[in-house]
C-alpha cells in the first residue's frame, strides 16, 4: 500500500519567505537536511487535515483547510517508512496565524523562515524539488525513484 503524507510550503509573499525545518539528527530521514513541514496522514484522515494537522505539531503554525491549494504532487516509487511507494501532496498557504517555533526538538533540529533568495542546498531532495517548482511555476507532478523512461522533465 502506498503511504500518503502531506506537506505545506507556508509562503510570506510580503517578506518572500518559507516556513522550513531543519531535520535533527535522530530523524528518521534526511538527518540534518531541511525541509518542508510534512508528515504521514492517519487512516481515516482528508489529506487536508493531515496537512493543517502535521504543520501544526511541527512548528506551531495553523491554516485553514479551506485555504489550502495544491500546489505539487510528489509520487515516490519508495521511502524509509514506504516500501510500496508513498504519494505527497505538497499544499501552499500564504495565510497563517500562530509563532513559528519548534515544537518536535527530538526530531527537528530547528524551525525557521527562510528567504527565498537563500534557501538551503543541504535539502531533502523531494520536497526541495516540489518547493523550487512552486516558486517557478513550473511542472506539477514529480516521480522519484521510477525508472528513468517514467520521469518527467
Amino acid at each position: 500500500m502506498t503511504l500518503l503524507v502531506a506537506a505545506v510550503i507556508v509562503h510570506d509573499k510580503a517578506t518572500n519567505r518559507v516556513l522550513l525545518l531543519q531535520r535533527g539528527l535522530h530523524a528518521k530521514f534526511a538527518r540534518g537536511k531541511w525541509d518542508l513541514p510534512v508528515g504521514k496522514s492517519e487512516p481515516g484522515e482528508p489529506i487536508t487535515a493531515t496537512a493543517v494537522r502535521e504543520l501544526y505539531e511541527e512548528t506551531g503554525v495553523t491554516v485553514d483547510p479551506e485555504e489550502l491549494q495544491v500546489a505539487h504532487v510528489i509520487h515516490g516509487a519508495w521511502g524509509v517508512e514506504a516500501p510500496s511507494g508513498f504519494l505527497t501532496i505538497v499544499f501552499t498557504a500564504d495565510t497563517w496565524t500562530g509563532v513559528a517555533e519548534n515544537r518536535e526538538p527530538r526530531k527537528h533540529a530547528q524551525v525557521s523562515w527562510i528567504d527565498i533568495d537563500s534557501l538551503p542546498e543541504d535539502f531533502a531532495e523531494t520536497t526541495a524539488s516540489a518547493l523550487h517548482r512552486y516558486l517557478e511555476n513550473g511542472p506539477q507532478v514529480s516521480l522519484h525513484g521510477w525508472a528513468q523512461k517514467a520521469t518527467l522533465h
